[in-house]
């Protein structure tokens, strides 16, 4: 999608804080509230902006520990694709996941309160799927950096 030097400047507006009136949007890119507003509809409609969320603080959330999971399949058959897709949608524990390249097949980003319930998480759930043949686990001890903003 080829995007308008303007239309950047409202994405990127918006990625930083998506509640701020259209008003204030407008004054901040330097054009007019109807047209911001109509460019804003217009890139809804097109499907880039997908939602308009709150982001919460996992600490003040009480779930601060983050885990980076690499997963191999026991097979790549249909049916342990679909059973692990389904572990993925229904595991609120899970953010994130990649299918990757590599050691592994997927990589999970996943957030809890410690590390029982992380151990608790992956033997009630992962490691009791039979598709799922082995995971390593990889705690965060700091985060540097932490954004939903893409650049463009």
């Amino acid at each position: 999608m080829k995007l308008s030097d303007l239309e950047r400047r409202i994405l990127r507006e918006l990625q930083r804080d998506a509640s701020r009136p259209v008003g204030e949007l407008a004054e901040a890119v330097g054009a007019a509230q109807s047209t911001v507003w109509r460019r804003i509809a217009e890139l809804d409609k097109a499907g880039l902006i997908t939602a308009r969320v709150a982001l919460l603080d996992p600490r003040k959330a009480g779930v601060p520990l983050c885990v980076f999971a690499t997963v191999k399949l026991a097979d790549h058959s249909e049916a342990s694709l679909d059973g692990f897709g389904r572990v993925i949608r229904t595991s609120p524990e899970i953010l994130e996941a990649h299918a990757i390249t590599g050691t592994g097949d997927y990589l999970l980003k996943i957030r809890c309160k410690d590390v029982e319930a992380y151990q608790d998480f992956m033997s009630r759930s992962l490691l009791a799927a039979p598709f799922v043949r082995s995971v390593t686990s990889s705690l965060s001890l700091k985060e540097l950096k932490s954004t939903t903003e893409l650049p463009i």
